[in-house]
C-alpha cells in the first residue's frame, strides 16, 4: 500500500528512485575502469594497437553502457508514471539495481574471453534477463495498484513493452547458450521486440482510451 502521510511517502519514493539513479551510476562509471588501466600502456605502444590489442575491452564498454542506458530510460520512464510504492515493488525494485550493479563483472569477463565464449555469454545475458524481469515485474505491481501511478495516467500503462523484452531476453539467453557461434549478437533481436512491443501497447493504449 502507498504510505499514509503523503509528506512522508513523496520523500520515501524520490529516495528510492535517487538510489535507482546512483546505482545506475555507479555500475556506468565502473564500466570504463578497466580501460583506464589500459590506458597506461599507451606510454609503451601506439594507441591504434592497443586498441587492436583491447578491441574486445572496448566493445563491451560500448555494449554494456548502451544496456545500462537503455534500462535506465525504461526504468526513468515507468517511475515518472508512479507518485509511489508498495513493498512489492521495493523489493522488485532492489533486484533490478542489483543486476544493473552486477553487469560490470560479466562486461568484463566478455572482455577477456569474448563475445562467443557461451558461459561469459550466458552470465551476461541472464543478469540482463534479470533486469528485464524485474522490470516487468515492477510494471505488472504498478498495473495492479492504480493508486501508485499518477492521476492522469491511470488505465494506460500496458504490459506489452516489458512482456516482450523479457520474452525476447530469454530467447536470447537460449541462443547465446545452444549457439555460441552467435554470441551477442542475438541481442539484435531486442530491435524488432521493442518495435512491436510498442506497437501492441499503443494498441491497447487505444482500446482503453
Amino acid at each position: 500500500m502507498v504510505q499514509n502521510r503523503p509528506m512522508e511517502a513523496q520523500r520515501g519514493f524520490d529516495r528510492l528512485v535517487n538510489l535507482s539513479d546512483a546505482v545506475v551510476a555507479i555500475a556506468a562509471t565502473l564500466l570504463i575502469l578497466p580501460l583506464v588501466d589500459t590506458a597506461s600502456e599507451i606510454s609503451t605502444s601506439d594507441l591504434g594497437s592497443v586498441f587492436a590489442e583491447h578491441w574486445q575491452q572496448f566493445f563491451a564498454f560500448v555494449l554494456s553502457f548502451a544496456v545500462i542506458c537503455r534500462f535506465w530510460l525504461v526504468h526513468h520512464g515507468l517511475f515518472s508514471r508512479l507518485i509511489g510504492f508498495s513493498p512489492s515493488l521495493l523489493w522488485a525494485n532492489f533486484l533490478w539495481m542489483g543486476s544493473i550493479a552486477f553487469l560490470p563483472f560479466p562486461t568484463e569477463l566478455i572482455a577477456f574471453a569474448g563475445v562467443d565464449h557461451a558461459a561469459t555469454s550466458a552470465l551476461y545475458v541472464g543478469t540482463m534477463c534479470i533486469a528485464a524481469l524485474a522490470t516487468t515485474v515492477i510494471q505488472w505491481i504498478a498495473i495492479r495498484n492504480p493508486e501508485l501511478q499518477v492521476a492522469e495516467g491511470r488505465g494506460t500503462m500496458t504490459l506489452h513493452e516489458a512482456l516482450a523484452s523479457s520474452i525476447t531476453m530469454v530467447v536470447v539467453l537460449v541462443i547465446v547458450v545452444v549457439l555460441p557461434g552467435v554470441g551477442l549478437w542475438a541481442l539484435l533481436l531486442l530491435v524488432p521486440a521493442g518495435f512491436v512491443g510498442s506497437r501492441l501497447a499503443r494498441r491497447a493504449t487505444s482500446a482503453n482510451s
